[in-house]
This record gives C-alpha cells, structure tokens and sequence, in this order.
C-alpha cells in the first residue's frame, strides 16, 4: 500500500535481502531463489513478490502482442500447465482497458508456446500453475512473474469479519509504525474483528504470516525446490514464541465483533497471546501506567451521522487525555476533520492508504 513502502524495506533488509530500493507503491530487492521463498513466508506488509522478466516500451496493443510473444515462456510455462494474467494500465491512451491488455498478453503466451510445441495451454483464473502481472504505465510495460498468487494480505485465518476490516497487511505495517517492542502493554480498544492485534501478537511472537498459507504461487513453477521450501518451514516453525514478555489486549463493544476475533485469532494461533473482552471505549481506564493504545476508530458512513461522530471523537479525546496519562496513542482515521475534534496535540502523522482512501496514522503522548 501507498506510505507502507519504507516500513517494508526494513523488512526486507532485515530477512537479508540486496539492493533494497523503495519506489512508489512497491519495493525492489535482489536476492536468490531462496529470497523469494523466505519474501513470502515472512514479510507482513507486502501484498505480493513479483519476478519481472521483461521491461519495454509500449504504447500500442499491436507492441504489447509482438513484445510479449518473444519471450521465452517455455521457461516458466508448459503447454499442460494452466495460467491467468493480470493486467494494470495507466496514462497509456491507446492501453487504457486494463482487460484488453490481459488479452493480448493471454494471447501472446498461447500463441508462443503453440508455435513452440503445438499446443496451447489453457487459461486458470483461480488457481493457475503461473499468474503473469502485467504494468503498463505512461508507455512502459513490466512483465513480471507473480511468486505469491493469492494477495499475501491473505493469511488464512480470517474466519469471520465485522464490518469493514482493515487488510491484515496494513494492520502489521501500524504495527509496526507504533514502535511496539512488546515490553509494554499493547491494546486495541476497538478491535472489531481483531486483526491488529491478531498481527502484533503474530510479530510480537515472531510468528511467520505465511506459516498460516497453504499455498503460494511459485509452488507450481518449473524448477520449484520443494526440499528448500520444507526446510524454510521448519526453521520458521522453530522461531515461534509461546509467551509474550506483556499483554496485548483487543476489546470491543460488540459482541458478534469478539466472537469473530476469538475464532480469528484462534485460527491464527496466537489466542492465548491475546486477552479480548467486551467494553466501550468511552470507558476505558488502563490499570498499568504505561503502554500503546493502537486502534482504528469509525468514520464516513460507518457510524451514524457527522454530527455524532463530532461529538464521538470529543468525547474519546477527553477520555484518552484524563484516563490514559504515560500511554502512547495511536489513531488511524480516514478523516482528519474528524481527527482535529479528539482535541489532543499530535506528535506525529503519517499519511498511508487504505485501499484509495487517503488516511493519517495520529500519534499522540498522553503526559
């Protein structure tokens, strides 16, 4: 996601990786098959690891075909394997229907390997032995080869959902932006359906995200060394914490919205990290003298009128300043009209994306 791009080359030079280049809206590194492999097992705030093969300019249909068509697809593809492209277009007035490209792209890699071997492979769009991502932006084409299939937002343990979620990659970069070290209480006071807790208890107990996946999509590549992979499996699985130094806390007012995040996080396998329960964040009065409060609070069309959720966000900044005094409180909030009504001085705002929405994550020291 926009913003989350510097977050995630610490990740990845923490797991090793080369040539760490942040860029808009992604990240590029260097590395050895294993990099792959240990990129997707491990990174939190990625949504996926693409291999590019080709990179060209294009501005015409008729360039994207012959371009593609040269590549030697035999490589990485079969006539017997089955594969899907996905296509993104911008600022490119003859490719501007994302659809289109991914046909001529589709056709390109079938007509390839018809000359090749005289036949034609057939198209999977769900589960394909190879996903091809295609970018095409202002002329220029990038051809890549897609090693995580399913988005790595994925993780496999979201069960049951209340409401709308934050994607479990975006709740671990805030995480990770709150600076939490685990040392200290860590606390969500309107968890919903627990995904931000669900992911710090998963890096506070350095549990990898992929551990929870079945699948990736390099699983099916030609050349795919399963013996590597199992090996990476195993070492991943013996870093596992099963106690945490402190606390990390979810609640909520809504019943329905901690019956998801208790069989959430059981599927995660973190429940008995995390302690949940059912309050009202008006309420809230931590007994410790210090920690992180972390939590996405409602706004737009999520709760009631404008004039209530005013008055929501007045009342909440009140409570935060006169109950909350040595905790460090992060907001993150679409609105930052909304914001200004906490009336509390920020210390720090970082501007990420949920998705299209612009939104702010709010730091504020509560003395």
């Amino acid at each position: 996601a926009k913003g989350v791009e510097f977050v995630l080359a610490r990740e990845l030079l923490n797991l090793g990786a080369l040539g760490v280049t942040p860029s808009s809206g992604g990240v590029y590194f260097q590395g050895t098959i294993e990099t792959c492999y240990r990129a997707n097992l491990w990174l939190r705030t990625a949504s996926r690891i693409l291999l590019p093969l080709k990179d060209f300019p294009c501005s015409k249909p008729e360039d994207l075909y012959h371009r593609i068509r040269r590549i030697r697809w035999e490589d990485h593809l079969s006539p017997s394997n089955t594969f899907a492209v996905d296509a993104y277009t911008r600022n490119t007035p003859n490719l501007r229907n994302a659809q289109y490209a991914a046909l001529k792209v589709k056709d390109a890699i079938a007509d390839h390997l018809r000359d090749k071997f005289g036949r034609r492979p057939n198209v999977d769009k769900v589960h394909p032995h190879l996903r091809v991502n295609v970018h095409i932006q202002e002329g220029q084409c990038t051809v890549s080869l897609d090693s995580s299939s399913d988005g790595l937002h994925k993780r496999g343990y979201r069960a049951l959902e209340h409401h709308a979620p934050l994607k479990e990659s975006l709740a671990a970069a805030l995480v990770f932006l709150s600076e939490a070290d685990f040392s200290i209480p860590f606390v969500d006071p309107m968890c919903g359906s627990g995904t931000i807790p669900i992911e710090a208890a998963l890096l506070a107990a350095e549990i990898a995200p992929g551990l929870l996946r079945k699948n990736f999509g390099f699983q099916t590549w030609i050349g795919y060394d399963n013996r590597l992979w199992l090996a990476l499996i195993e070492e991943a699985q013996e870093k596992k914490k099963d106690r945490l130094q402190s606390t990390i806390r979810g609640s909520d007012y809504s019943t329905a919205a901690l019956k998801a995040a208790s069989l959430n996080a059981r599927r995660a396998g973190v429940n008995r990290i995390i302690h949940f329960d059912r309050s009202d964040i008006l309420t809230l009065a931590p007994e410790e003298k210090k920690g992180i409060l972390l939590f996405n609070p409602p706004y737009g069309t999520r709760m009631g009128n404008r004039a209530e959720l005013e008055r929501f966000y007045k009342t909440l900044g009140d409570v935060l300043k006169r109950r909350c005094k040595g905790w460090t409180v992060y907001i993150f909030t679409g609105d930052a009209q909304l914001a200004k009504s906490i009336g509390l001085h920020a210390s720090k705002r970082i501007t990420l994306y949920n998705g299209p929405l612009e939104c702010r994550l709010i730091k504020y020291e509560m003395y």
